[in-house]
């Protein structure tokens, strides 16, 4: 006979009572903004949308499907909820990989309602045999499903509630062509600007409760890689620097002292970025190497270094891509304080030639 006292359910991890939120839970979530107008940044891509959104709903229709690719951590999966919001329709959310099967995306698609959003991030990781299922869903919106083998086969149609379904990727170049042209809306998110990001960082300290001036905010948004997840990021992080090390109030030197102490320097680029650089500096003579030689010195995965790192090292203008890897420019000698030698093949250098075949390339 089991008694009682065998049992702590004051401290069972599955408890009937109501349990309070956990605050690290609720972070990115409480963040996120929940319309359009609360969305900072994207102007074009916000307006694009919200005349697709009015339209629709004047229709009465569901949303055309949508297609949201750039660099990580720009607010696709923000984008996705607040548009399902503005429709005033529920969201399912999946991922590529986690749709294994065609039978799995069929589950999804029958239990949509009409005019729902379906959600699928990193969509150019989806199997070959799902997109043969998604194919007609999309465009006709029915499942065309073979059951039995052999003679004994047959087609199955089965008609479905008109849906949009919004695709996120960071590689939007791996997408099929037939995927990519059952898209009616395609945007691209660009990397944030400083005051953007600024304005997003006051934003943020204003829902967590922590006091940030002006410039704190600015001299977090300067190193934030023109990205609102590693905003947030180090506005967490500077919080605890402030509560510790100061009065709680996010300054600007306490948001330098914070950010020194995490090795990002001005630019925003951290330690990884700057042994990448000097790898390439140090190691190959400025370049040209190739990326998955890069991702084994450096012990990164290659498609790490070309989502993550190469877009913003990239926009800065000190990495260059040719058709023989990956080169340092002289911004990046600059930066790092390191003067290129004469006839080193880096763009601007004492003795140096650029072929034309480079030029024609680049």
């Amino acid at each position: 006979m089991i008694e009682q006292g065998e049992f702590d359910f004051e401290n069972r991890l599955v408890s009937p009572t109501e349990q309070p939120p956990d605050s690290t839970d609720d972070f990115e979530v409480g963040l996120r903004p929940k319309t359009l107008d609360e969305y900072i940044g994207q102007d074009s891509v916000k307006e694009n949308i919200k005349i697709c959104i009015e339209a629709a709903k004047q229709r009465g229709d569901a949303l055309d499907h949508v297609l949201l690719y750039g660099p990580p951590g720009l607010g696709k999966t923000t984008l996705s909820m607040i548009i399902a919001h503005e429709m005033g329709v529920n969201i399912r959310t999946t991922s590529g990989p986690a749709i294994e099967k065609p039978g799995d995306l069929a589950a999804l698609l029958t239990n949509l309602e009409k005019g729902d959003v379906l959600f699928i991030d990193e969509i150019h990781r989806l199997s070959r045999q799902v997109e043969e299922i998604l194919y007609p869903a999309l465009e006709d919106y029915a499942l065309d499903i073979i059951m039995g083998k052999g003679p004994a086969a047959r087609s199955i149609r089965i008609e479905l509630n008109k849906f949009t379904l919004i695709g996120a990727t960071t590689r939007s170049g791996q997408l099929s062509a037939p995927l990519r042209d059952r898209f009616g809306i395609i945007e691209r998110l660009e990397l944030y600007k400083p005051e953007q990001l600024a304005d997003i960082i006051q934003r943020s300290a204003v829902i967590l409760g922590v006091p940030c001036d002006l410039e704190g905010a600015r001299e977090l948004a300067c190193r934030s890689r023109g990205t609102p997840r590693i905003a947030n990021r180090m506005l967490r992080r500077t919080r605890d620097y402030a509560q510790i090390m100061g009065d709680g109030r996010i300054t600007k030197d306490i948001a330098r002292f914070a950010l020194d102490r995490l090795e990002i320097d001005d630019l925003g680029l951290d330690k990884l970025d700057r042994r990448m650089l000097k790898m390439i500096i140090n190691g190959y003579g400025g370049g040209p190497v190739g990326l998955d030689t890069l991702a084994a010195t450096v012990g990164e995965e290659a498609v790490t270094i070309e989502d993550v790192y190469e877009p913003y090292l990239m926009q800065l203008g000190f990495v260059s891509r040719t058709p023989r890897g990956r080169c340092v420019t002289r911004l990046a000698y600059e930066h790092l304080g390191i003067t290129p030698p004469p006839g080193s093949g880096i763009p601007g250098a004492a003795g140096t030639q650029i072929s034309t075949f480079d030029v024609e390339n680049e």
